[in-house]
């Protein structure tokens, strides 16, 4: 199934991409959630408009993105969480939460997909968390979860 991408999807490409992707893929998961819509002849000028307006855009959230990396990498940000007394949390720390401590830690409003964990966040301690700010940015965050 080919379609054209109308939002950023990690590990397929950006908005104005055309793709190639399973059909129940596509038509289950991508299209009913409004990250691409279906492939046609008509839709190749919809793909140059959103192109364009991606390359106006994309030069000035580059400075953005790397003003807020600036900014992120030099805090720690805090997230209490509750604990049990081995240390073992009880849930997980979801890209959501962490995207919410950022903000309250005084961070810009980061959006919650573009928080990647190298793995689940179960215990107490200290991590170290990838933010997507941009294609050719990433902020590295200092995460300290601690018991709340």
């Amino acid at each position: 199934m080919k379609l054209i991408l109308t939002q950023e999807v990690t590990g397929l490409g950006t908005p104005g991409d055309v793709v190639e992707v399973k059909d129940g893929y596509g038509r289950n998961y991508l299209v009913p959630r409004g990250l691409a819509v279906a492939w046609t002849k008509g839709a190749e000028k919809q793909i140059a408009s959103i192109r364009n307006a991606r390359r106006a855009r994309e030069v000035k959230t580059l400075d953005e993105a790397q003003q807020i990396r600036a900014s992120l990498e030099g805090r720690t940000v805090k997230l209490p969480a509750r604990a049990g007394a081995t240390g073992r949390l009880f849930g997980a720390i979801t890209p959501s939460d962490v995207a919410q401590a950022v903000q309250a830690a005084g961070g810009t409003q980061v959006d919650r997909r573009k928080v990647e964990l190298a793995q689940p966040i179960k215990s107490l301690g200290d991590y170290t968390v990838l933010i997507r700010l941009h294609p050719d940015v990433q902020a590295k965050v200092k995460l300290q979860v601690v018991a709340g």
